[in-house]
């Protein structure tokens, strides 16, 4: 399996970037995306940037990981407050996934 991680753009030189994510740094291949700038977000597969991403999805993939973290160490309180926005509310299918009830579900009316 391989995880995406966020990481900030802080200096571009060439077809890389030097990119922190916490407290690491590492240069990361930038020759899969459109040219970063210094504070862009990118998300990160095996030290090549595969797309830029809002700094609110960066937070949102971050709090993902931290939940996987916590689900290991099997520490569920974690979890509900990184998916507080989650918590208590029902499930929802994306559009496209959803039923169309008016096609292909109507009742034989005596036919």
């Amino acid at each position: 399996m391989c995880i995406g991680i966020p990481m900030q753009v802080r200096v571009v030189e060439g077809e890389r970037a030097l990119c922190t994510s916490g407290d690491e740094q590492h240069w990361i291949d930038i020759r899969l995306i459109e040219m970063p700038v210094p504070d862009d977000w990118l998300l990160v597969f095996l030290e090549a940037a595969r797309e830029k991403i809002s700094a609110e999805r960066a937070r949102q993939v971050a709090q993902a990981l931290q939940a996987l973290d916590a689900g290991a160490r099997g520490d569920i309180a974690a979890i509900d407050a990184l998916f507080a926005d989650l918590v208590g509310r029902t499930p929802q299918l994306p559009p496209h996934l959803q039923p169309d009830l008016n096609d292909g579900h109507k009742e034989d009316n005596g036919r």
